[in-house]
């Protein structure tokens, strides 16, 4: 385990609605990273950051998009995302 703990709940980021402001990567730099293919961002680790600091990340997104959702979701979602079939944000 990085600096996460056990918990109840897994992180997820709606990349549907996320605009790549950075902002989450930055603050818990073990849990998001941008996908450089969407410029979206991405939750890579469960067990990235604290519970505190990726409370803080989700506290600073602009478009709140991250989520706290139960573990069982989290294929689910996933899968929901593929079928959105989402495009690369334009860089500027």
């Amino acid at each position: 385990m990085l600096g996460g703990d056990l918990r109840d709940q897994a992180v997820w980021v709606d990349e549907a609605i996320c605009i790549g402001c950075r902002y989450c990567a930055h603050v818990a730099t073990n849990t998001f990273v941008v996908e450089p293919n969407l410029g979206r961002s991405r939750a890579i680790r469960q067990d990235g950051d604290s519970t505190e600091r990726i409370q803080e990340a989700i506290d600073t997104c602009p478009v709140d998009c991250i989520h706290w959702v139960p573990f069982e979701s989290l294929e689910a979602l996933k899968q929901d995302l593929v079928r959105q079939n989402l495009q690369a944000r334009p860089q500027g």
